[in-house]
């Protein structure tokens, strides 16, 4: 048997939202690899082996995935959205990167899929429709200083800034001093939008003003896209609103 790898994203939680190539690449893997809770969204059958693991052993993972298809197994490593974004596939490349010569000739393949930002985008209208960047509140593995720099550059170079892994139990405080640091180079007036559980059950989403914005409304499965001085809101007649950011900056038509 020939083994491959795939780093696959599993999309923010609908069934609907992962992609044809991805459920393929399921339907045809040895074995899943991954984060547990994101193992567990694979369903079992005969045939498969999931291997699911705590959330801070990405490169022991990674490594894990590489034997296997070494082994000729046929690999997926999952990840919920995009893998390419604060997810595995950049892990796998650093245990290929750092590990047994032979990985880099591996079948390896990264499979896209619907990130938070984007599928809460949408879900709100175009927030994203200008110049925007998508910033990891998690200090895990860069330090908070870097952290905060790069929110006040982009704050003051005015991007549309999706905020992913804004407050946990383990790191309760990031979110409100991100909050405190962006109101410091952004207009209060700017909408912020708390996008939960994207497309699942549990999905909540409320969108406010910076100057209004308060962390404990977040959790692990909140991406927060915070506005730029263009974004605008479009208020209907239900009281429900549509947030975009014009395509256009400073340019007349």
């Amino acid at each position: 048997m020939i083994g491959w790898l795939a780093i696959a994203g599993l999309g923010p939680g609908a069934a609907q939202l992962v992609t044809p190539e991805v459920t393929e690449a399921l339907a045809e893997a040895t074995d899943v690899v991954g984060y547990e809770p994101y193992v567990m969204r694979v369903p079992p059958r005969a045939g498969l082996t999931r291997h699911g693991s705590d959330n801070r052993e990405e490169i022991d993972r990674a490594s894990l995935a590489l034997r296997l298809a070494a082994q000729g197994r046929r690999v997926v490593v999952v990840s919920s959205g995009d893998p390419g974004v604060f997810a595995m596939a950049a892990a796998v490349f650093e245990a290929i990167d750092a590990g047994d010569p032979s990985w880099r000739d591996l079948d390896v393949r990264v499979l896209p899929g619907i990130s938070a930002m984007f599928a809460a985008a949408a879900r709100v209208g175009a927030p994203l429709g200008h110049d925007f960047c998508a910033i990891n509140l998690s200090d895990n593995l860069k330090p908070w200083e870097l952290i905060e720099r790069r929110l006040r550059l982009a704050a003051q170079a005015d991007f549309v800034i999706a905020l992913y892994n804004p407050l946990s139990s383990a790191r309760p405080w990031q979110l409100g001093r991100a909050f405190e640091l962006l109101r410091e180079e952004l207009p209060g007036s700017v909408p912020l939008v708390f996008a939960s559980a994207i497309s699942d059950a549990r999905e909540a989403i409320e969108t406010v003003t910076l100057r209004d914005a308060v962390a404990s409304r977040a959790d692990m499965r909140t991406v927060v896209l915070v506005g730029s001085s263009r974004t605008r809101l479009i208020v209907r007649a239900d009281g429900s609103r549509f947030v975009y950011t014009p395509r256009s900056a400073g340019v007349s038509p």
